[in-house]
């Protein structure tokens, strides 16, 4: 038994090379996603993904996109969008798909990562606006709910969570076309009480929205809960945000400005109504205002802590449920023309109770007060082979900017250069943006990366981030600097076999333990993954090897490797879709922790990380009825070899065991 991991690992590897053939899409994307992932606590891409995945199953038609349903790709740039209009422009409609191949710009990779999402179908008379009872009528409607139930329990379901152990989601959501959406999501987390306690309207969580949009001047009204994002994220950036990953398919991305929040994050949204106006051809104006209540603790009067989280399990959490509200309200100009576009933003803030926390010396410049503002002006210009965007920002004290340089010598050779400045005292409640840290704040930094394909068959990719920070950051007692350097090299012999080798180092400085911060000393983290994607008719392999390894002067080095095999089965005859999923893990510690993709359920991405010594399998299996109904089952576990118990306080499982089950139903009407 002590070798069954490796022994499940090979077999699916074997069993999946000696398939038959057939050409199916990357998943380059998916790979961009797991190394951002990596960087973020919590990613929230529900949305973004939610998008994508409705456009595989509904393709847009290029002869009849606009230019913002293009923007929704998140591996398209402005100047890809610009020449595939054009080119539709001077040429006519397409007659095949294979005519992306004669838009200027537009790379065999860009092409690959585009094709499960597009089709080439004969142009339709342009529509006016629908009747009403049109669109009541002939909308399509769809529900989504989705349960987890953990196969172990937690600590504090003896001692202090006030409900039952498994998690519920439910969605509805009704649209027709891009005139007319609307819906409601619900949730309850485990532990969370359920028609009970403080939850005795049902869920504990819920989200609604109505958005209207193309109606005359009116290019777009949300009503009910909604994002946000303007210029680089530097004042509103709830949405999907670009970090270092091995490509720039995603430099240039750019998410539409307002989109209803239908996902589950129970922090990063707004509630109440924000509408754009078609002023011109070339100039819109966004309004917009929020009030909605946030969770925290409160004591004398005062805002102590803002939560970012959404868990209500015991009478604490409760308790700092909807403990203050806050006002938002604020508007976005912005003028669009051939190759320029300009932003202006302005944001103004009021929470109902002072916020006044006992900060650390190390935040000793984060929020304080009750009224805030922010402004921004933002650019976007595009000259030949250069593209040059920005935004500089003015908050109540400090002032951020970033700027981005792209360059494309050819189609097969492609540099960007980004510089970004935020200030020890620069604050914006939603800005999300370009950053070494999880904050737009204290930051300098200048990044440059290259991407080139000299071979049909290869691509390379390198990039350095060299970064500071004038004021101490956590664990950081001083200002502090470092750098970050990645390097890929990807091989794809035949359109079934891929490959690629990348290395990543980090160079950053912490405080020596034990030292309260008088003493600090530089830390590497280097990282190494190799993978291998092999795809032949119905099925698909991966096989990936990581390796870290994390040195600390006053230390000794710890390092850790895990070996990971998928292999996935497509039944079209059935039609059922089967994914098994085996990892093997060794770290030394928390430090030279590892992350690996698995498939999740819809519209989530599941990357989760692990430390000590083990090893994870799952099962994940979708059966898709017919266009109208599709269920999702899910089983994965993780056994630990090293301990006999998992986690800490309430959330203390006992036992070196982890199991889940999870469960979705969509139904479309």
């Amino acid at each position: 038994m002590k070798h069954l991991p490796i022994l499940l690992v090979m077999f699916f590897g074997w069993m999946a090379v000696t398939a038959s053939a057939q050409d199916v899409p990357p998943t380059l994307w998916l790979d961009n996603l797991e190394e951002l992932a990596q960087e973020e606590e919590e990613p929230d891409w529900e949305e973004e993904l939610r998008l994508l995945e409705e456009r595989q199953e509904e393709p847009l038609n290029l002869n009849t996109a606009t230019r913002q349903q293009l923007e929704c790709f998140p591996f398209l740039s402005d100047s890809q969008i610009e020449h595939l209009l054009a080119y539709l422009y001077l040429h006519g409609e397409m007659e095949t798909i294979y005519e992306l191949q004669l838009v200027e710009e537009m790379d065999k990779q860009t092409i690959r990562l585009l094709l499960p999402f597009v089709c080439v179908k004969k142009a339709v008379k342009k529509q006016t606006f629908p009747a009403w009872g049109k669109m009541l009528k002939q909308g399509r409607h769809e529900v989504n709910t989705r349960l987890d139930y953990p196969l172990y329990t937690r600590r504090g379901y003896q001692t202090a969570y006030l409900g039952p152990k498994p998690y519920h989601s439910l969605r509805y959501r009704f649209h027709y076309g891009d005139y007319l959406q609307a819906g409601l999501t619900a949730e309850k987390d485990a532990g969370e009480p359920f028609f009970a306690r403080h939850n005795a309207q049902g869920y504990d969580h819920y989200a609604y929205y109505l958005q209207l949009r193309h109606k005359g001047w009116l290019d777009n009204l949300l009503l009910g809960c909604y994002r946000l994002h303007f210029g680089q994220g530097l004042v509103m950036g709830s949405s999907f945000h670009t970090g270092k990953s091995y490509t720039l398919s995603t430099s240039d991305y750019k998410p539409q400005e307002i989109r209803p929040q239908s996902s589950v994050d129970e922090f990063n949204y707004l509630h109440g109504i924000a509408l754009t106006a078609r002023l011109s051809r070339a100039v819109n104006l966004s309004v917009f205002c929020s009030h909605r209540t946030m969770d925290g603790t409160v004591e004398e009067g005062s805002i102590v802590s803002i939560n970012r989280t959404g868990p209500h399990r015991t009478r604490q959490e409760a308790d700092r449920k909807d403990a203050f509200s806050m006002q938002l309200a604020g508007a976005h100009l912005s003028y669009a023309k051939e190759r320029l576009r300009l932003g202006l933003t302005g944001l103004y803030y009021d929470f109902s109770r002072p916020y006044a926390p006992d900060l650390p010396k190390y935040a000793k410049y984060h929020l304080t007060g009750n009224r805030l503002y922010n402004l921004a002006a933002d650019y976007s210009w595009r000259a030949g082979r250069f593209s040059l965007s920005g935004e500089v920002a003015k908050g109540k004290h400090g002032w951020a900017t970033l700027n981005r340089l792209f360059y494309r010598l050819s189609s097969s050779w492609r540099f960007l250069l980004v510089h970004r400045y935020y200030a020890h005292d620069y604050w914006a409640f939603y800005a999300r943006s370009f950053a070494e840290g999880s904050e737009v704040r204290n930051e300098n930094g200048w990044y440059l990366a290259a991407e080139a394909t000299p071979f049909s068959r290869w691509r390379f990719f390198v990039s350095a981030d060299f970064f500071s920070s004038p004021w101490w950051r956590y664990r950081v007692s001083k200002p502090s600097q470092g750098v970050d350097l990645m390097l890929q090299a990807a091989y794809a012999p035949t359109d079934r076999l891929g490959m690629y080798l990348n290395y990543r180092v980090k160079r950053k400085e912490r405080d020596i333990t034990g030292t309260g911060g008088e003493q600090t000393t530089p830390t590497l983290h280097h990282r190494w993954r190799y993978r291998l994607e092999y795809k032949q008719g119905i099925w698909t392999s991966r096989t990936t090897l990581d390796y870290n390894r994390f040195s600390q002067q006053t230390l000794s080095p710890s390092q850790g490797f895990m070996l990971t095999q998928m292999a996935s089965c497509t039944l079209p005859s059935l039609p059922l879709s089967a994914t098994v999923q085996g990892s093997y893990f060794h770290t030394d510690d928390y430090d030279s922790r590892l992350y690996a993709y698995e498939k999740g359920m819809l519209h989530t991405f599941y990357t989760p990380s692990f430390y000590g010594h083990g090893f994870r399998y799952s099962l994940h299996l979708r059966y898709d009825h017919s266009e109208h109904l599709m269920l999702m089952l899910k089983f994965g576990q993780t056994i630990y070899t090293n301990r006999n118990t998992i986690g800490s306080g309430n959330d203390l499982i006992s036992s070196n065991r982890k199991g889940d089950l999870q469960l979705q139903i969509r139904l479309k009407w």
